[in-house]
């Protein structure tokens, strides 16, 4: 897997795990780019979604960190971009996976669900986890295709 950039992005209640992961991810040579919010105070989360998915489709070899309460609205927003896959994961095992068998592009979670330990070794495994391809190649194919 080759990764050019990651860029991550999260909404008020990612702040702090999302520090932590892009100091994390630099440790391991990744460049990340953080495309905020930097501050406690209330924000939108699909307006960093959409702000870090209009960066990740610009090339095959940009990847996505997305983090708010649960995860579960930040991914839905991520989601609604057709070259968008963005798996909401809660543990090494959904992160390797997403990777093997779905070829995400982007990884949620969510900073009330999961620690800074979890999340360090969810972004460790995701951004070293190959894509599986045979069997899985059609199915995430149909992924991008209209309904």
């Amino acid at each position: 897997m080759i990764v050019e950039k990651i860029y991550i992005a999260s909404d008020h209640a990612g702040v702090d795990i999302k520090k932590t992961c892009k100091e994390f991810l630099e440790s391991l040579n990744f460049e990340v780019i953080d495309l905020g919010t930097d501050s406690l105070n209330s924000v939108d989360y699909p307006d960093f979604a959409y702000k870090l998915t209009n960066e990740v489709k610009k090339n095959s070899k940009f990847y996505g960190v997305l983090i708010c309460g649960t995860g579960i609205g930040i991914s839905i927003a991520a989601n609604r971009d057709k070259n968008i896959r963005c798996a909401l994961c809660h543990n090494e095992n959904t992160a390797t996976l997403a990777r093997e068998h779905n070829d995400a592009n982007v990884l949620a979670f969510g900073a009330r669900v999961v620690d800074e330990n979890l999340a360090k070794k969810m972004c460790e495994v995701f951004f070293n986890t190959e894509f599986a391809g045979n069997r899985h190649k059609n199915r995430v194919l149909k992924l991008s295709k209209e309904s």
